[in-house]
C-alpha cells in the first residue's frame, strides 16, 4: 500500500515561515553589505559570527511567524495594530505606549514582586545581553569601525555606516571604555547569571520543575561567554596574548552555539517578551468601557471584547464550552467568573455522576 501523501494545507503555512525567515535573512545580508560600505569595513576575521547571527535571524523570524499561527497570539497581534489604527484608541498612546514600555520592558514590575533579588538577577541579564547586543551586532556586521586619525598613534575616530563620527583619546579612561565596553556588559551577565543558578541549586520549588538542557545549559553558556570575553582581554593586557587564539575559539563556539539555540531554547522568550507591550495596551484600553458582567452572578469578569476574543480562540481551537442545561440559558464558560466556573464544573460533574466522586 502507497504512503498516504501529505496534504499541502499542513506543508503551506510552514513553507511559508522559512519563506519569511529566508527573506529576513536575505534582507539582513544586504543590510551588511550596504551599511559596511560595501564590505570596506567588515572584518573577515568575525565572519563566524556574522554567519550565525544571519543563522538566528532567519530561525527567530520563522518561530516567530508560527508563533504568530496559534490562534491566540494571532489575534492579539491583529488587535494590538487595529488599536495603533484606530484614532480614538491612538490618542491614548503618547501616554499610554510609555507607561507600557517602561513597566513591561525597562522596569520589569512582574518579576520584581515576585522577589527583589530575582528582578535584580534579571535586570544584570537583560542590560547586559541588551548592550552586548547592541555593541557586538553593528562590530560584526562592519556598521561600527574605529580607524586611527591620519598622523596620531593615540586618536581614533568611530565610522558608523561608513560615516565619521566622533574622536577619541585611547589612553584616556573614555578610549579605554570604548574599546572595553564589552567587559562592563560580561560583569552584568555574570552577576545575573550567578543570582539565577544560586536559585537553581538552593530553592526546592525551582529544582523540583528544572531540566539541565532547558534551564541550566542557557546560563553555563553566557557564563563561558562572558568569562572568555573577559580573559581575552586578560590575555591581551597582562599576559601579551598568551592563549588568546585558543580563548577567541572557545569563545566564537559558545557565542554561535549559544545564538543557534536561542530560537528553539528558553531564550525566545526575550523575543516574545515585547509583545506583552501590546497586551498591556489592549486590556488597559478596553478596560475604559468598563467589564462584562458574569453571566450568573453578575460581578464585572472583564472587558466585553477580551470575552469575545476569547470565545472565537476556542472556536478556532476546535473546543466548545458552550453549557446548556435546563435551569438556565446557553452560556460560555468564558462569560463565568472563576467562582461561577467552579460551581458549572461541580454541577455537571454531580449531574453526570450522581451526589458521589466514586465511578
Amino acid at each position: 500500500m502507497p504512503p498516504e501523501r501529505t496534504s499541502l494545507s499542513h506543508t503551506h503555512p510552514r513553507f511559508r515561515e522559512y519563506v519569511v525567515g529566508g527573506v529576513a535573512a536575505l534582507g539582513l545580508m544586504v543590510l551588511i553589505w550596504a551599511g559596511s560600505n560595501q564590505l570596506a569595513n567588515f572584518d573577515s576575521a568575525l565572519i563566524g559570527y556574522a554567519v550565525g547571527i544571519v543563522a538566528l535571524t532567519f530561525a527567530i523570524v520563522s518561530r516567530y511567524a508560527r508563533w504568530l499561527r496559534m490562534p491566540s497570539t494571532g489575534r492579539y497581534w491583529r488587535r494590538g495594530w487595529q488599536l495603533v489604527s484606530s484614532w480614538e484608541s491612538f490618542r491614548a498612546l503618547p501616554g499610554l505606549l510609555p507607561r507600557a514600555v517602561l513597566g513591561q520592558m525597562v522596569g520589569q514590575g512582574f518579576i520584581r514582586r515576585r522577589g527583589l533579588v530575582r528582578w535584580f538577577g534579571h535586570q544584570c541579564l537583560f542590560w547586559g545581553v541588551i548592550g552586548a547586543t547592541l555593541i557586538t551586532f553593528p562590530l560584526v556586521f562592519g556598521w561600527l569601525a574605529f580607524k586611527l586619525e591620519p598622523g596620531s598613534t593615540e586618536t581614533y575616530r568611530m565610522f558608523a555606516f561608513g560615516f565619521g563620527t566622533l574622536t577619541f583619546d585611547a589612553t584616556s579612561f573614555f578610549g579605554w571604555s570604548m574599546f572595553h565596553a564589552l567587559n562592563y556588559t560580561a560583569v552584568l551577565v555574570i552577576a545575573g547569571c550567578v543570582v539565577f543558578l544560586w536559585r537553581r541549586f538552593r530553592d526546592r520549588a525551582v529544582i523540583a520543575g528544572q531540566s539541565f538542557g532547558y534551564d541550566m545549559m542557557p546560563l553555563l553558556m553566557l557564563v563561558v561567554i562572558s568569562v572568555t570575553g573577559i580573559l581575552l582581554t586578560v590575555s591581551a593586557t597582562l599576559f601579551e596574548g598568551s592563549y588568546y587564539d585558543f580563548l577567541v575559539i572557545i569563545h566564537m563556539a559558545a557565542v554561535v552555539l549559544t545564538l543557534v539555540f536561542i530560537p528553539y531554547g528558553k531564550f525566545f522568550h526575550v523575543v516574545q517578551r515585547p509583545a506583552s507591550v501590546g497586551i498591556q495596551m489592549y486590556n488597559e484600553i478596553n478596560l475604559r468601557g468598563g467589564r462584562q458582567p458574569c453571566a450568573l452572578c453578575g460581578e464585572p469578569l472583564a472587558p466585553e471584547q477580551f470575552v469575545v476574543d476569547l470565545k472565537s480562540t476556542f472556536d478556532e481551537l476546535g473546543q466548545d464550552y458552550t453549557i446548556d442545561d435546563e435551569s438556565a440559558p446557553a452560556r460560555h464558560l468564558s462569560e463565568l467568573c472563576p467562582r461561577c466556573k467552579r460551581v458549572s464544573r461541580a454541577g455537571g460533574y454531580f449531574a453526570l455522576n450522581g451526589s458521589s466522586f466514586a465511578k
